[in-house]
């Protein structure tokens, strides 16, 4: 494959940003994810493909090459101010007030970062619920456990997490797949074992699993 190809396999135009390259990566990987279509050969060798894709373009395109390009703007956006000022006093004046805006942008970009976090995390959890309403519990699993890894250090996305593993566990346990209902619930109190609520679900699917054996 050459760039062109494959900034088409992630489905973007020539010449996006890096950041816009990691951000397509992430969510195609997820949906094509091996773990995700264990069946799908298909699935898997667009997996590849667009795994291919992502490192291929990740030497061609660097975040150095977007600050570059980003400088090279400010550049041309700060000559264009500097003609702007030469026609009246006032203009200037009004000009200065806009160019301090954007400087205010940069110094407010952790909360711009906050910002986008938030609604991932609440995108996130939509996707999730419709998956576990669906009982598509692998691709459940998967989300949830690709933005535990994104916010490790939130709770509440740890909660989403352990009741995901809890809900396949009780699914499992319908399946009569016994031996994987147990790991799963494991694994849904030592994700989250300070919650009574889910410890409580827990021990009810336990039992179930004790009166089989």
């Amino acid at each position: 494959m050459d760039v062109v190809d494959c900034y088409r396999v992630l489905g973007l135009r020539t010449g996006a940003s890096f950041a816009d390259i990691k951000a397509s990566y992430r969510r195609l990987a997820i949906q094509y994810h091996p773990d995700i279509n264990p069946n799908d050969h298909k699935a898997k060798e667009k997996f590849i493909t667009l795994t291919e894709a992502y490192k291929l373009l990740v030497q061609a395109v660097s975040p150095a090459a977007d600050t570059s390009q980003q400088s090279s703007q400010k550049q041309t956006n700060q000559k264009q101010a500097a003609t702007s000022q030469s026609k009246t006093t006032t203009q200037t004046k009004q000009t200065a007030t806009q160019q301090a805006a954007p400087q205010e942008q940069v110094k407010t970009k952790p909360p711009n970062a906050s910002e986008v976090e938030r609604r991932l995390k609440w995108n996130t959890y939509q996707q999730l619920q419709r998956f576990l309403r669906e009982r598509r519990f692998p691709q459940a699993i998967a989300l949830a456990e690709a933005l535990a890894e994104r916010l490790p250090e939130d709770a509440e996305v740890r909660q989403w997490q352990a009741i995901s593993y809890q809900i396949w566990g009780r699914a499992l346990i319908g399946e009569k797949q016994w031996l994987k209902a147990r790991i799963y619930l494991k694994k849904a109190l030592k994700t989250d074992p300070h919650n009574k609520s889910l410890l409580d679900e827990v021990q009810r699917d336990f039992q179930k699993l004790e009166q089989i054996f």
